[in-house]
């Protein structure tokens, strides 16, 4: 069972969400917190594997309880939810621990697989939010303007499977797309993300970007 800590100020939005996630065969909805000091709290006395955060919240945020779970908690994933998808929270949350990033009309399924695919180290971003995403590292300031990836950094087909991982596609996708095994595009993974020092597939993106791999949208 994957147990599950819902977060968000607004009541009808935590509760109904709990309702949908304890309809999913796997999950278990061990509870609920109306913020991020509450959520902080709770993640330490309940020990849930994922915490879905809703991003605005008075007083601690989102993006501030992510930042303090990644500090106290860094085994416990945190996927980020926020109602519209050009969020400008997306890369602060990110850069703050969140493992992903998904708005909150996201269907059940979405949800069930974001869950996964945070468990399995790997990063889960709507599609809808995915461009907004290269749009906020774009405009940031702090964003190296894009250069060729050295051949001496990545393979070849290291690079390429950089490039699908910055377009949101799964690892199962990218198997499939390059006409390999999963086992194959997993090994591909873990060195490239080794050789350009990201600790996951979020900042794979940004990296992506940097180096030219993924054109803002």
């Amino acid at each position: 069972m994957i147990r599950v800590l819902s977060v968000d100020d607004q009541r009808v939005v935590r509760e109904g969400l709990a309702l949908v996630l304890g309809l999913l065969p796997d999950v278990e909805v061990v509870g609920t917190a109306s913020g991020g000091e509450e959520a902080v709290r709770m993640v330490g006395e309940l020990k849930p594997d994922v915490v879905l955060m809703d991003l605005r919240m008075p007083r601690c945020d989102g993006v501030e309880a992510t930042r303090r779970l990644r500090d106290l908690h860094p085994e416990v994933k945190v996927i980020a939810l926020t109602t519209y998808a050009d969020d400008e929270s997306v890369l602060a949350a990110l850069r703050a621990g969140a493992r992903g990033y998904l708005t909150k009309d996201a269907r059940s399924a979405q949800i069930h697989e974001a869950l996964h695919r945070v468990l399995d180290d790997q990063a889960a971003i709507d599609p809808a939010v995915q461009h907004h995403l290269v749009a906020a590292i774009a405009a940031d300031p702090g964003t190296p303007k894009p250069t060729a990836v050295s051949d001496d950094v990545l393979t070849r087909r290291e690079t390429e499977v950089l490039t699908l991982i910055a377009e949101g596609l799964s690892n199962a996708e990218i198997a499939a797309r390059l006409v390999v095994t999963e086992a194959t595009v997993k090994s591909h993974v873990n060195h490239l993300l080794a050789k350009i020092g990201a600790r996951d597939r979020a900042r794979a993106v940004s990296y992506a970007y940097q180096h030219g791999l993924l054109r803002h949208q």
